[in-house]
């Protein structure tokens, strides 16, 4: 949405709020507007099988207070194969998550968090490169849209690992799958965040028949924990996270010297991974300090 048609929405929501003897916010409202701040977005993967989302919102800058991490990456739906059809599916914890997005998602969300959906191989034999025609492709990213919408997520993110491609009788991956997919998502989700986690054959087929999908995504990073490889994906560095880190196998030295290299270097995404139940506000501040310049909070 434009920003003048945006103005224009909310001035015509005040003046209909105003008309129907609704309140307005108060300056103490507008002070719990979510707090912005300078420099690399921050983004976290959490294992939701282990680890609760809400975990992602307690961590602040200590300077200005802005919440430490920008997207939350909800991990991880699986596409399933039913012996003729790929189709999304979420596993008992996906879905405990997603029943009880008001209390999961939602607080994140209010707090600026944007909360993507991840999805990714199950050992079945589909992936998101081996759809056998554009129909299938469309099909299941129909699936993804209507999880989006349903849940009221933010986005999809794709992570081609573990697909088992071949297996029960699957295709192997061919060149047009993905193209297809993010294509169709893109016009069923305008206006959401699509991610790349840039591992597998879908990564490697970001081209087809001269149409090229690399700046449909908003965001793509390095699959790789502890190390530094700019990913494929949208050709603006603001864009890409070439470092990624752990927070269970990453030392806080190499996080903060792949947090130091991300604002050196100029790109614009910081990558994180598993952050769990823990009090992890000492690891956090070696990178948000390279970042932001301010050590994080926890604010259980």
């Amino acid at each position: 949405m434009s920003a003048p048609l945006m103005r224009r929405r909310t001035l015509l929501a005040a003046v209909a709020a105003t008309a129907a003897g609704v309140a307005l916010p108060t300056a103490a409202h507008a002070k719990r507007r979510p707090r912005v701040k300078t420099g690399p977005i921050s983004v976290v993967y959490v294992e939701v099988n282990s680890e609760s989302m809400t975990n992602v919102a307690k961590y602040t800058l200590a300077e200005g207070g802005a919440q430490v991490f920008d997207i939350a990456v909800i991990f991880a739906a699986n596409i399933n194969y039913n012996g003729t059809d790929a189709y999304l599916h979420f596993n008992e914890n996906v879905q405990n998550v997603l029943d009880n997005v008001a209390t999961q998602v939602r607080p994140l969300q209010q707090k600026g968090i944007k909360v993507l959906l991840s999805v990714l191989g199950n050992h079945q034999g589909a992936g998101f490169a081996n759809f056998p025609s554009q129909q299938a492709a469309d099909a299941f990213a129909q699936e993804l849209a209507d999880a989006v919408t349903t849940y009221g997520l933010d986005g999809i993110d794709f992570d081609d690992e573990y697909a088992g491609y071949g297996n029960n009788g699957t295709g192997q991956p061919n060149d047009f799958s993905f193209v297809y997919l993010v294509s169709a998502l893109r016009q069923k989700l305008p206006n959401k965040l699509i991610t790349l986690y840039d591992i597998g054959p879908a990564s490697g087929s970001l081209t087809y028949n001269g149409v090229s999908i690399a700046n449909t995504f908003d965001y793509a990073w390095n699959p790789y924990y502890g190390t530094w490889s700019v990913p494929s994906g949208p050709s603006s560095k603001s864009r890409l996270s070439p470092a990624a880190v752990s927070f269970t196998a990453t030392g806080s030295s190499t996080a903060a010297r792949l947090a130091q290299r991300t604002v050196n270097e100029r790109y614009g995404v910081f990558l994180t991974y598993n952050l769990t139940a823990a009090n992890t506000a000492s690891y956090i501040s070696a990178f948000t300090n390279k970042l932001y310049g301010s050590s994080a909070l926890y604010n259980p």
